[in-house]
């Protein structure tokens, strides 16, 4: 299901920029600093790391705290899969960035250190 890609974007950033403005006090100075990359789907290196080709969203770098890690030197961001996320919704805008705001808010979850049951329990599965 096709879409116009400036549209997709623009629905996005407007929706991402929304959802900062809504976070309580305390987390927003972390989100501001994240950067958010839009992408129409995963490339072929994410998905020779194992991710599906329909992913939504995905966190990579460090996540906040961690100085050792282990992960390699990218800096920490959040890739939103513009196209996939727009095939979720079926084409309905209200669906879609719906669907941003909490793809958003889960990958920003694993920034901030929280796993998949955590997200799971503040209903951003």
């Amino acid at each position: 299901m096709s879409a116009d890609w400036s549209r997709l974007l623009r629905m996005a950033q407007e929706e991402v920029r929304g959802t900062v403005r809504r976070l309580p006090r305390r987390l927003r100075p972390h989100a501001e600093r994240l950067p958010v990359v839009y992408e129409p789907r995963p490339n072929d290196a994410i998905q020779a790391d194992g991710w599906e080709p329909d992913l939504l969203g995905l966190f990579v770098g460090k996540p906040f705290g961690e100085e050792d890690s282990g992960y390699a030197d990218v800096p920490p961001q959040i890739l939103l899969f513009l196209e996939n996320l727009w095939d979720l919704a079926e084409g309905d805008e209200a669906v879609y960035r719906d669907e941003v705001r909490t793809t958003y808010l889960h990958e920003l979850g694993h920034y901030l250190g929280l796993d998949e049951p955590d997200l799971e329990e503040r209903g951003l599965d």
